[in-house]
């Protein structure tokens, strides 16, 4: 039996292999700029296989969709002096730290969304913090962890709908396999009401990965344990580290960043300022 389950483990990973050289093999027969070729790497095009259940035709459809997006939205172009009003809040933030598979963390406070002027605002200020994150994953790891904080949450405060339901959207059409695990830390009962808007929006890969937590439950302390290490989670999530908000230091962290992409998608860049030499952002430390 062992070895027949062996035959049949590595037999569907030469299938895959497969599918992914089919793939390359189809982009190679397309006119794409150089920046689209960087795009498609193997873990790239095994992760669109993964995202539509390794169906060639459908991986081809979601890939070029992504493609065409990113030709027009231009993701890799923004850089924090575009998006730092939206930080200013510290709403959406990586954190310096990583979890026990070495994802990077994004931290989220739906409770701090009252300076978003429009939607369009924050959904670029989410696709930049997304290739930030991105850009920090280190080798090895291809997804990331939310960690949603409901602190201060109400319905007045919370993300609107649209921005709710385009960020969906790009995360599970245009950014397949990045995550990893979403962590609900805390969430008032007010939230369902929310949670019932956008949860049809959602697919059914992406609902596995939602875990509600809360601080007094024996099972949330368990899972929030087997995920952070607790020397470096910060106590507001049950762990012994420290959160501070510091507006110029992630400032400068993104700005130091923003010449790393640039490097790694081969632009020319001009220094970007910001308002008063500084924007913002949440650091934990």
């Amino acid at each position: 039996m062992l070895v027949e389950r062996k035959y049949y483990v590595e037999n569907k990973e030469q299938v895959k292999v497969k599918q992914v050289s089919e793939l390359k093999a189809f982009i190679g027969t397309l006119a794409l700029s150089e920046r689209s070729l960087k795009y498609c790497t193997d873990g790239c095009l095994r992760r669109y296989l993964e995202a539509r259940n390794w169906d060639l035709h459908k991986s081809k459809k979601m890939l070029l969709d992504s493609l065409n997006w990113r030709s027009s939205f231009k993701p890799e172009e923004i850089r924090w002096s575009d998006v730092a009003h939206e930080g200013e809040t510290g709403k959406v933030f990586r954190a310096n730290l990583h979890d026990r598979a070495g994802r990077t963390v994004l931290i989220m406070k739906p409770g701090m969304h009252k300076n978003t002027t429009t939607p369009e605002d924050g959904t670029k200020y989410f696709v930049y913090l997304m290739e930030n994150a991105v850009l920090n994953l280190p080798e090895g790891q291809e997804k990331m962890t939310w960690l949603l904080d409901f602190d201060g949450f109400s319905l007045t405060t919370n993300i609107p709908i649209k921005t709710s339901r385009d960020i969906i959207y790009i995360l599970q059409n245009h950014y397949p396999e990045r995550l990893g695990v979403v962590i609900f830390y805390n969430p008032p009962r007010i939230f369902e009401a929310f949670f019932k808007a956008v949860r049809y929006f959602i697919d059914p890969k992406t609902a596995q990965k939602l875990n509600f937590v809360y601080p007094n439950d024996k099972d949330s302390v368990e899972l929030m344990n087997s995920l952070f290490d607790v020397e470096n989670l910060p106590s507001e999530y049950g762990g012994k580290a420290s959160l501070r908000y510091d507006h110029e230091e992630f400032s400068r962290l993104m700005l130091e960043d923003d010449v790393k992409t640039a490097q790694f998608w081969g632009l020319h860049e001009k220094p970007h300022h910001t308002n008063n030499g500084q924007s913002g952002g949440d650091v934990a430390s």
